[in-house]
């Protein structure tokens, strides 16, 4: 082979690449070649034709497989077939490989235009992936020219970052040897542009640490180093809690007279069918089960998880507590049943019927008295239980269609309305929140909105405006008078309910923020994401302190430990997962739901974590048994230490949207009666 056809190949393949200044550089190398003497001419003609023959095919050979798409599937094909037959020591871990180079191929033969070979390529070796990862198959199938790559968040997302992915030393060894054996240029172009490998010396990890290894949005190298950063997860020095045990939970014996009437009057509360539809009669009252105070109060014990916990000094300033709000409180403390797997909850489930599928979202006051729901037609709905069994006459419980001008007072049969309508928002309602008094509620919509209502007044007092796309989620802090909020714009913003615009924001996150939960003492908030992670944020700072990877899908609900130790966390294939806060690991996931988990909720003392799903159940399991043993690096396995199913409570078709524990540990749970479900 002579000199003119190696050097127009090195050309074609410079400029196919885009090396532009090599390419001139490489030219000018050329022409000073030309010019030179004769003799070290031929000199480099005899150099030249001693060169390798393979080396001048594969030289020759780089443009001619840079674009033909058969190079992927061969790749491809090649390589699921040897991870496939490995030895079962290590195939779990090649496996992991397979997934990333799948989805990357797909997309680079979309950019370069072969999209029918894209779809034979997608088709072909979905089924190796459906079962982990059908809904990002779902997304991905939507991309039928190169623009998606780059209008679609999703797959814009998954070409600008890598996915980490962990691997013993072995199992490394071997890919690396086997795509330098065969010669796989292309696929070990993707892996060493796409994947970011953390290698650990020793055997392979455990199969059942799959879900922790591989994340295909991944947040780049910095999650390791956030992960060591100090979390002070404690409760605030000098709360209530703290108080009622310096005092030995003691109560005079007319404190207690005057505090159980109240616990009664809640038990009295029926449980009562919602209606938010068009029209209807008295419903069927049911009674609740009763808490069984008494038996609570003696099987009551000193020692809880809350006591244990250590104190921090708050980050933010908080409001002063009104002293009958701090009575009110205290006295709920002190009578709190203590629940465990031999003393479960007792339940009061509020089912809004009729909603013809706009109800989107619902809350629950910390006593139950209130329920609010938000609507698609923009509406807010404030329902008071206590009025709720006092109405009368057969409007009863109005439909949504009677004229504006009615609904706050009558029905057009004369009877009163038993709900509150509060308008205000341009779109529909996604996320409601009471304050701890009750006294305010806060809503957020798809207009880019926050609303702060006042319950007492019946009326719209400040509209929040922060965000540029729908706020997906809003909430209350413990201590009032602070709320959080996640937006489809990628940010969680925290703000005081006395400024209009936001205190903090928090930005990280490769997608969606769909939900966000505050820390028992104020000083961090979590995040659940689109982009399948959750995040853990210092709110004085606005710095990212924890990053948890685990989940395969997007995070849709998160609750908090009472003693700020734990959190939980649950997606959209109902997989719920248990955090360890200081260590920023997964203590184990909690499998049992078949559907969206939209809704979680610890129990008063933390022993019992309440799960809500849209496969209209509602499951306890039991935290105890998992917290009380010492967690173990080299345990991963989750079989020691898997929490423990303690009850599923099914509704007939009613999909959970809303859980809440009171502070005397009633469950009170909301939900859309849905024919469908």
């Amino acid at each position: 082979m002579d000199e003119e056809e190696i050097e127009k190949a090195v050309v074609a393949y410079l400029k196919k690449k885009g090396f532009k200044q090599t390419e001139i550089a490489f030219q000018e190398e050329q022409q000073l070649n030309k010019n030179s003497s004769s003799s070290i001419h031929n000199n480099n003609n005899s150099a030249i034709s001693q060169i390798d023959p393979d080396l001048t095919k594969k030289i020759l050979s780089f443009s001619e497989f840079e674009t033909g798409p058969q190079r992927y599937q061969e790749e491809y094909s090649k390589l699921r077939s040897w991870a496939y037959s490995s030895l079962d020591l290590y195939k779990h871990e090649l496996l992991r490989v397979l997934y990333p180079v799948f989805i990357h191929c797909f997309m680079e033969l979309v950019a370069r235009g072969h999209i029918q070979e894209a779809r034979a390529f997608f088709n072909s070796y979905r089924e190796d992936h459906e079962m982990t990862h059908l809904r990002d198959l779902q997304k991905l199938e939507g991309v039928l020219s190169p623009s998606h790559l780059e209008e679609m968040e999703f797959a814009h997302s998954i070409r600008l970052s890598k996915v980490n992915i962990k691997m013993c030393q072995y199992s490394y060894d071997l890919l690396l040897q086997y795509l330098h054996k065969t010669e796989s240029i292309t696929m070990l172009g993707i892996i060493n542009e796409r994947i970011n490998f953390q290698v650990s010396p020793g055997q392979p990890g455990s199969i059942s640490d799959d879900a922790e290894v591989v994340t295909l949005v991944a947040s780049g190298h910095d999650a390791s180093l956030i992960n060591q950063k100090e979390v002070l997860w404690g409760l605030l020095e000098d709360s209530l809690e703290e108080r009622l045990e310096k005092t030995g939970g003691s109560v005079p014996d007319s404190e207690k007279f005057d505090g159980d009437p109240k616990e009664g009057e809640v038990e009295e509360n029926k449980k009562k069918s919602v209606e938010g539809g068009k029209q209807g009669a008295p419903l069927k009252k049911l009674k609740k089960d009763k808490v069984g105070v008494a038996t609570g109060k003696s099987s009551r014990t000193e020692s809880s998880t809350v006591t244990t916990a250590p104190r921090v000094k708050p980050e933010l300033a908080l409001p002063a507590i009104p002293v009958e709000v701090e009575l009110s409180i205290l006295e709920d403390l002190r009578n709190r049943v203590q629940l465990s797997n031999a003393s479960l909850p007792s339940v009061s489930f509020y089912t809004f019927v009729n909603t013809h599928n706009g109800l989107n979202c619902a809350s629950i006051s910390h006593d139950g008295s209130l329920v609010a729901g938000g609507f698609s037609d923009s509406s807010l709905k404030v329902w008071d239980m206590a009025k709720l069994g006092q109405q009368t006459g057969p409007s009863l419980l109005q439909g949504e269609t009677d004229s504006p001008s009615s609904e706050h007072v009558l029905g057009s049969s004369g009877g009163r309305r038993c709900y509150t309508l509060l308008q205000g928002h341009s779109g529909p309602v996604y996320s409601a929140s009471f304050s701890p008094d009750g006294d305010f509620l806060l809503s957020s919509s798809s207009d880019s909105t926050i609303r702060l209502w006042s319950t007492k007044l019946n009326a719209n007092v400040v509209c929040y405006k922060g965000h540029n796309y729908p706020v997906w989620d809003v909430q209350f802090s413990p201590a009032g008078h602070y709320f959080a909020s996640s937006s489809h714009d990628r940010t969680a913003k925290i703000w005081s309910v006395d400024r209009i615009q936001p205190l903090r924001i928090m930005a990280g996150h490769l997608s969606d923020v769909d939900c966000v939960q505050w820390h028992a003492n104020c000083n961090y908030i979590a995040t659940g994401s689109s982009d399948k992670t959750v995040r853990l944020w210092d709110v004085q700072s606005g710095d990212c302190v924890r990053i948890f990877i685990g989940h395969r899908s997007m995070i849709l609900s998160l609750a908090m430990s009472p003693d700020g130790r734990y959190m939980a966390s649950g997606d959209e294939d109902g997989t719920v997962m248990m955090w360890d806060l200081s260590s920023g690991r997964c203590i184990t996931p909690l499998v049992g739901h078949s559907s969206c988990v939209w809704s979680l909720a610890f129990s008063g003392e933390g022993s019992l974590l309440a799960s809500g799903s849209a496969d209209c159940t509602v499951k306890l399991w039991d935290v105890t048994t998992s917290t009380k043993a010492p967690l173990k690096e080299e345990n991963k396995s989750g079989s020691n230490n898997r929490l423990r199913l303690l009850k599923t409570l099914p509704t007939k078709a009613t999909p959970v949207y809303a859980l809440h524990f009171s502070r005397r540990n009633l469950l009170f749970a909301a939900g859309a009666f849905s024919k469908s479900a």
